[in-house]
């Protein structure tokens, strides 16, 4: 007997593209792709971060992501997947804004 697997609720995943581009953080899921093929995203999850090279990775609930957004460093965890790009304040509560580390 192994170790017992988590089970999550494929509802509860987003592909890492597609929630990027839900949340209003990147203007288009092209930039999102764009940003995530040039390893500018690190995806935290379980204690291990990973810089991450594939806009299809799923992102689920508790999952940190990272990246630079102009001049600005973007530190958040994921809520929710989301179903749709819509206003702000929906795309506000897919993600909780995370406060930076001191190095």
């Amino acid at each position: 007997m192994g170790a017992p697997q988590l089970q999550h609720n494929p509802a509860d995943a987003a592909r890492l593209d597609v929630w990027l581009f839900r949340t209003r953080l990147v203007k288009s899921r092209s930039l999102a792709t764009k940003l995530i093929l040039g390893g500018k995203i690190r995806l935290s999850r379980n204690g291990q971060t990973t810089r991450r090279l594939k806009p299809h990775v799923t992102i689920r609930p508790g999952d940190c992501v990272t990246f630079m957004r102009g001049t600005e460093l973007i530190n958040i965890e994921m809520v929710a997947p989301g179903t749709r790009r819509g206003p702000s304040s929906e795309a506000r509560e897919l993600y909780i804004a995370l406060p930076l580390e001191a190095q």
